[in-house]
């Protein structure tokens, strides 16, 4: 395996355990609870990590593909932040 290889396997593995059932629970229940935003760093990481890659390689495919993928982290981030506010607003409502 070349050294640029390791770096894909890297993203992969990355991508992988910061994606998954994590990201739809939380827009399903619009809650945070027990999430991390380092969840959204991490696949933000990995899809860089990704382009870079596919890039290195010269796959196009990949590179537009893992550029998508960093749209996704970004809204990720976006709903995070969301239901944080939800939250707080929730919690204002309670106190008055």
């Amino acid at each position: 395996m070349e050294p640029v290889d390791w770096l894909g396997w890297a993203a992969s593995a990355v991508l992988l355990a910061t994606l998954g059932r994590q990201v739809y629970k939380e827009w399903k229940e619009r809650r945070t609870d027990g999430l991390s935003q380092w969840l959204f760093v991490g696949q933000l990481t990995a899809s860089i990590g990704f382009t870079v890659y596919s890039w290195l390689v010269g796959n196009w495919v990949f590179v537009v593909t893992n550029l998508a993928l960093l749209v996704t982290a970004v809204i990720g981030q976006l709903i995070y932040r969301r239901n944080r506010r939800l939250a707080a607003s929730e919690g204002e409502c309670r106190t008055a």
